[in-house]
């Protein structure tokens, strides 16, 4: 499978056979690979990925890896496991990359790291240390459509560190750092994410009417993309907002990812989507916690032992029976 073939899996709306995903090819090819692998709870076939990746020679991959390997650990509640990854993240390009638009940027963004309380990240490799500094002698690279290109690589460190800081609790950092996230990059990946991570923010801080907006501009934009795997996290987002603030149209979101969910075996999604219809649907509670149960038992199957960790740790991932 090619480079085309598997940024059409990873960004846009193809889906194939699990199976046929490669293991080899470019550190991109793999990058791609592992976020193909990991959107459908194959997290132990991932990390095996991503965990090279972090520790080689290219730090643009390398930050992507690590914001890639620490979107994995969140999905099932380990946030504190995601912080240090995104923190080594933006380590790797993101200091060094606000520095590019002015020596007077990167103070800025390192306050607004240490306004985050966020313990200092993981030491970088000897090899990505000393590609981050001799990057600036590189010329521009070329942007990337789908944002796995510096700005980009930026954008989700940051926007993890969000989501990691709004998860324990630190809302008015978390509204910092999304804030920065929307500076570094405003293409529709970032977009949606910085749709999604906007939307929480609100509910966290009791405003599920203000939820609802960043929320449907994430939607919307994913619908508009085609990207499969961002209209059905989109779609559960927004249904769960408009379910809070009370307005119509939650059902047939989540009703729709569920469906789609299941047809593009996003497990990392479906057991989440279906608990939720679970809450919408009482008359179908009982299948929809089945199913749930059965795909999240499916994601632990083929997870790595920090994944079965955090799942067994996390007091919101139903491990047990019920």
């Amino acid at each position: 499978m090619d480079e085309e073939a598997l940024t059409a899996l990873a960004f846009g709306s193809d889906a194939g056979p699990a199976d046929s995903i490669p293991r080899d090819g470019t550190p991109r090819q793999r990058l791609l690979a592992a976020i193909v692998l990991g959107a459908r709870g194959q997290y132990a076939a991932a990390a095996a990925l991503l965990d090279p990746l972090r520790r080689g020679r290219d730090p643009l991959t390398a930050s992507l890896a690590a914001s890639t390997l620490a979107s994995h650990r969140r999905q099932l509640g380990g946030h504190l496991a995601a912080r240090k990854l995104d923190g080594e993240a933006l380590l790797v390009v993101g200091l060094r990359g606000m520095g590019e638009r002015g020596a007077g940027d990167a103070p800025g963004l390192a306050g607004g790291l240490a306004a985050t309380d966020s313990p200092t990240p993981s030491p970088l490799p000897a090899t990505a240390s000393s590609n981050a500094s001799s990057a600036s002698r590189d010329s521009a690279p070329t942007e990337d459509p789908n944002g796995l290109d510096r700005q980009g690589a930026r954008a989700d460190a940051l926007l993890g560190l969000a989501a990691d800081n709004l998860a324990l609790g630190r809302i008015s950092a978390a509204r910092r750092l999304a804030v920065r996230a929307a500076q570094a990059d405003r293409r529709w990946r970032a977009t949606v994410r910085g749709g999604w991570v906007g939307a929480e923010i609100e509910l966290a801080d009791g405003q599920p009417e203000a939820a609802v907006a960043p929320a449907r501009l994430a939607y919307e934009t994913a619908v508009a993309r085609h990207a499969q795997r961002h209209v059905v996290k989109s779609g559960i987002v927004f249904g769960v907002a408009l379910l809070a603030a009370g307005q119509s149209g939650a059902r047939e979101l989540i009703r729709t990812a569920v469906a789609d969910g299941e047809k593009y075996e996003l497990d990392s999604l479906n057991w989440v989507a279906t608990r939720v219809a679970a809450d919408l649907e009482p008359d179908r509670a009982e299948e929809y916690r089945f199913r749930s149960r059965q795909v999240l038992h499916a994601v632990l199957r083929h997870a790595d032992p920090c994944v079965m960790r955090i799942a067994h740790e996390s007091p919101w991932v139903p491990v047990g029976p019920g």
